[in-house]
């Protein structure tokens, strides 16, 4: 499916939860595997994380399966792979996310997570690149992510859709992670529209409510997620400190050096958590 006009999910009369099981079985149909059990959204410096999961057994390109269109951003492949870990887990791995700037709306901007929940995924594991608040933290550090604040102004969910987000990012996933690596540290994600980074007085404000990193993604994959019943465990890679924090001007080149030289760390402790879950 090309990332065109025609994508079902630009049709206003068209059930998103149809156009996911439809997309669910291309995957079926071009991986030959029936059924996932665990999802994983691959952000900006946790690419290199599906080489270390397990056994790849197919690799699609996202422009094949209904409802996916190409990636606009660096650091996203573009594809979905369907890997075999040693416990003999099903993984699908997305490495094809759309943002909400990118202006497609969020009906797209989650599909990816409705298809992985309609391939049978029972847990969503998030990732993202983004900027982070807390004094105490470095570039190329991993945080968890213990809570959202949508600041997008919008919502996947539909109609008098009410879905209670308590317990979004799982406490059970979190304290898992942390037995892997227990110097991890948790906060709470913003989700900006972007695509322009935070200004200091947004970051300020950020920090006010309540947040500790700052982003552009996660927020509404999150609760689609748990619209579908998926467990969520949340990763932010802190590429750089927010703005007025870091004093230094902030630039997408800086985001993507900062993921490629933690990506072997992060990359083998999230393949260590995929393992246990």
């Amino acid at each position: 499916m090309s990332d065109a006009i025609d994508n079902p999910l630009d049709d206003p009369a068209a059930d998103p939860t149809d156009v996911a099981r439809a997309a669910a079985a291309d995957i079926a149909r071009l991986t030959g595997v029936e059924r996932h059990d665990i999802a994983l959204t691959l952000g900006s410096g946790w690419g290199r994380a599906a080489e270390l999961i397990g056994e790849t057994t197919a690799t699609l390109a996202a422009t094949d399966v209904t409802g996916f269109g190409k990636p606009a951003l660096e650091g996203h492949v573009g594809t979905l792979r369907s890997i075999l870990t040693a416990r003999g887990r099903r993984v699908l791995v997305i490495g094809a996310r759309t943002h909400y700037y990118e202006g497609h709306g969020a009906r797209r901007v989650v599909h990816s997570v409705r298809t992985a929940a309609a391939t049978g995924a029972s847990t969503m594991v998030l990732t993202n690149g983004a900027g982070g608040i807390k004094h105490t933290w470095r570039p190329g550090q991993p945080v968890l992510i213990s809570d959202h604040i949508n600041l997008t102004g919008d919502s996947p969910l539909e109609g008098a859709t009410f879905v209670d987000l308590t317990d979004l990012y799982s406490v059970r996933l979190r304290d898992l992670a942390r037995r892997v690596d227990p110097s991890l540290d948790e906060g709470v994600y913003c989700q900006f529209r972007g695509p322009q980074y935070e200004t200091p007085a947004e970051v300020r404000m950020a920090k006010t409510i309540g947040g500790h990193i700052v982003g552009m993604s996660t927020a509404l994959e999150a609760i689609a997620a748990r619209e579908a019943g998926m467990e969520i465990l949340g990763f932010s890679l802190i590429t750089n400190m927010a703005a007025g924090i870091q004093t230094t001007p902030l630039s997408h080149q800086e985001v993507i050096e900062a993921g490629r030289e933690a990506e072997p760390v992060i990359s083998a402790l999230l393949a260590r958590v995929i393992d246990q879950l």
